[in-house]
Parts: structure tokens; sequence; C-alpha cells
């Protein structure tokens, strides 16, 4: 398939540059220092620290309908900046393309043809006013779960860090299963480690499950993961809160068999490093609360789920937002 990346950041330019590596017709939505540094010399990668760096050719715009067609636009960019980049998608993308999600938290089209009493709510503190929802629904979704990390220490240029795994799933298998096999055999051909779940909105809350707390906490702490976690009355906190987010996950018929306590402890493994949300407070850019936090609240507050600690983290991280300029309410 034909593809385009929106958005070239740690993730996304992961993604764009070995699919380009193995071969595949790939584009780019970029802005600013990062569209003009790809233009002038591609975008490259370095496997890890101490690698070299390999630099790919791509076409890059800053609009998408600015760019060839695309069979597969992969969306990964800040949740903060969609609201600013619906309409580029809505128009450069015909009906019968698919839109990858490569994104934090619960995305817009979530609950769109989702069984139970959430069937078909409108997340709100996602996607406010319906834009994408509209524009996107679930038949035209491919999900994604990316488990793997890295940083941007220069525009145009990507350090893997860790990670290699990429779950993918079609929203609503009976119209884009066909786009998701293509995707894994190219993904896979890329060299990721891909799966296909046949209920990709499980594997989105599982990874929520574990950023929940501990996304938010970094950025009102300022500390890195091993750091929350070392200090008792920290870690007993955010075992709360993910207590409370597997709740509500079962509420919705998608709770996680494992506690929180061995949660944290398999994220304590991975040693110190700092969540993506720390990094985006560090560097001055908006945070993805209302994705990874704000949703999860508006899901427990429409179930009758009590989230008292979950409550607590988000009024504290939005008003620590507010007042740093890193988020504004919608």
């Amino acid at each position: 398939m034909r593809y385009c990346i929106y958005g070239l950041g740690a993730i996304g330019g992961q993604i764009a540059a070995r699919l380009a590596r193995a071969g595949a017709t790939v584009s780019g939505v970029a802005r600013n220092d990062t569209l003009a540094a790809i233009r002038e010399r591609g975008i490259g990668l370095r496997e890890n620290r101490g690698a070299p760096i390999a630099w790919q050719p791509i076409e890059v715009a800053e609009r998408l309908t600015d760019l060839p067609p695309a069979d597969c636009v992969v969306v990964a960019v800040k949740t903060t900046a969609l609201p600013a980049i619906a309409d580029d998608l809505a128009a450069g993308l015909p009906a019968h393309r698919s839109i990858v999600t490569a994104m934090n938290g619960v995305p817009w089209w979530f609950f769109d043809g989702f069984g139970g009493r959430m069937r078909d709510h409108r997340l709100h503190s996602v996607d406010p006013g319906g834009r994408l929802a509209s524009a996107f629904p679930a038949r035209r979704v491919i999900g994604a779960a990316i488990h793997l990390s890295g940083f941007t220490p220069a525009p145009g240029e990507i350090v893997r860090t860790s990670g290699n795994r990429i779950v993918i799933g079609a929203a609503d298998p009976a119209s884009r299963a066909a786009h998701a096999g293509a995707l894994r055999s190219d993904l896979r051909e890329a060299g990721f480690d891909v799966e296909v779940s046949p209920d990709i909105r499980r594997d989105i809350w599982f990874k929520l499950y574990g950023n929940v707390s501990l996304n938010p906490a970094s950025v009102l702490t300022r500390m890195p993961v091993d750091r929350i976690l070392g200090d008792p009355l920290a870690r007993d906190f955010v075992a709360r809160c993910v207590t409370e987010a597997n709740a509500i996950g079962r509420a919705i018929g998608l709770g996680i068999d494992q506690s929180a306590d061995e949660r944290l402890e398999s994220t304590a493994r991975l040693g110190s490093f700092k969540p993506s949300m720390l990094q985006d407070a560090e560097a001055g850019r908006p945070i993805e609360l209302d994705a990874l936090l704000t949703s999860v609240r508006e899901i427990g507050a429409a179930l009758g789920v009590p989230s008292p600690n979950i409550d607590a983290l988000l009024g504290l991280c939005r008003l620590h937002g507010e007042a740093n300029g890193l988020y504004h309410r919608r």
C-alpha cells in the first residue's frame, strides 16, 4: 500500500523511515523546522543512541491535501493537535481510504458500534463537537497500540530507544480487515513485531491501563517513573488510580486480568525513564491530558463508577497545566 504518515515525530518518524527503508511508498505531513529539515535531507533514524544515522528521502508537505493520494494515512500526532488537523484529514482522505490511529489514550471512535451501555457514546473530552467522529467513523479506522519509544534530538531526526511491538486491528473488522492485513505485512517487512488483534479496543485499553496514572503523575512531580514508584506514598496513590481505571474497564467489558501492583511492578522493571507526557511538559508542549485521563473519568461518570483518585489527579494536573501553559480546558 501507499502510506502517508501524518506527524513525523518520535513515533511517526520511526514508522515512516522504516517503511521507506523497506521499499514502501511513503510520504509525510510535517510542519515548521521538521518540514524544512526533511525536505532538505530526508528523514533520519538511529536504531539506538550509538548507531549511525540512516537517511530516507520521502515526499513531505504541510498538508495532506498537498500530497499524492495514499491508501492508508497513519495519524501519529499528539492528540492535542487533532482539532487543528481534522479538516485537512477529512479533505485529503477519501472514504475508501483507511486511517490508522497511532496515538495515546482513548480515540474518538472507541465507542462507535460498541456494545452495552456505552454504545455509540461520543467522547466529548477527546472529540468536542464530534468533527472527527463524523468524518472518520469506526468503519474507516484501523486502531493501533504502539509499544515503542524514541526521541527527536533534531528536526527530522529520530533515535529509537526501546520497544518494537505494534498491535493493530480494524475497529470494524467487516470493513477494514483487508487493509489491516496489508498493513501488518508491510510493517513486518519494515522490521516491526506486529500483531493483528481481534479486539483492538482491548489492546488500547490495556496500554491505557499503564499510562493513566504514571504519565500525569510524572508531570506533577517532574520525576521519572522509577522515582515515583520508589516513593511508597506516591506508588500507593498511582496504584489506586490504576485500580479505578480497571474498574471502569470492567464496567465496559474491558477489564484487565492484572492487579495494579503487578502492572506497576512490570513498569518498574523498565528502570528509569520519562513518560511521553513528561517529555512534552519539559519541552513546553501541550500535554495529552484529555485522551489519557479526562476520557477515563468521562467514561466512569457516564457509568456511575466512582473514581475519586483519578478525579484528584485530573484536577491537580489540569490546574498545573493551565498555570504553566500546557493545558487549556475545552
